[in-house]
Formats: structure tokens, sequence, C-alpha cells
């Protein structure tokens, strides 16, 4: 795990990702249970060409559910195909997961004076 943990210290822009990564939600039960964010900030022009920067936050409409680190180890033993087989089986069976998406938005405008970099990958 050495290479690993090298990574994260050397590569600030992980911090976000590792902290969610060793906090409660870090081992998803399924992929139907776990909610998903863009790293990168983009940007949407609307009708009138005005110019926003976005991120995207898809929250899981089937609640999160996690892992303990006992039963992901179990799991990666017995099954490693566990994540894809659940996904694929709920959509055969007609069980369609669903994610509500959320933007976050800001005026183009705003990027320049804001308190924070919001292109840092670090910051939410």
């Amino acid at each position: 795990h050495d290479m690993q943990w090298d990574f994260w210290t050397l590569s600030p822009e992980s911090a976000h990702q590792v902290t969610w990564l060793m906090g409660d939600r870090g081992i998803p039960r399924t992929w139907r249970h776990m909610n998903g964010y863009t790293s990168h900030t983009y940007m949407w022009i609307n009708a009138e060409g005005k110019q926003f920067w976005v991120k995207y936050h898809f929250k899981t409409d089937q609640g999160v559910e996690t892992f303990t680190q006992h039963e992901a180890d179990q799991m990666a033993a017995a099954d490693t195909d566990y994540h894809t087989r659940d996904l694929f089986e709920h959509i055969r069976d007609g069980e369609y997961p669903s994610w509500t998406l959320k933007v976050q938005v800001m005026p183009y405008e705003d990027a320049k004076d804001y308190r924070f970099n919001p292109f840092d990958l670090t910051k939410v």
C-alpha cells in the first residue's frame, strides 16, 4: 500500500477523494447505493449567451448504503464481480436505479474573485 499512499501524499488534488474513501461512505454496498460527483468544473452557456460554471452532483434515489471493511473484504474474496452483477441483475429484473441530478452553479465572473479557486479539485 506504500505506492498508494505515496500517490495520495504527492497529489494534493486527491485529498478530497481520499477523505471520502477513508470515511463512512468509502465502500459502497452497491453502485446503486452511491452518490456521484464531478471533480472538474464545466461551463454552461444559456440561450442569452451568459456563461456559468457548474459542478454536477448525482444523488442516489435508493439511499446510501455501505459495506464495513470486514464485509468488503469478505465480498472481495467471495465475488469479485459483485457490484457489476448487482447492477446488471437489478436492471435485467426491471428494477432500474435512479439518481437525482443537482447542480452547483456560479456566474462566470464570480470565479475571478471567489474566496477559493472553484477549479481546484480539492474544493467543493
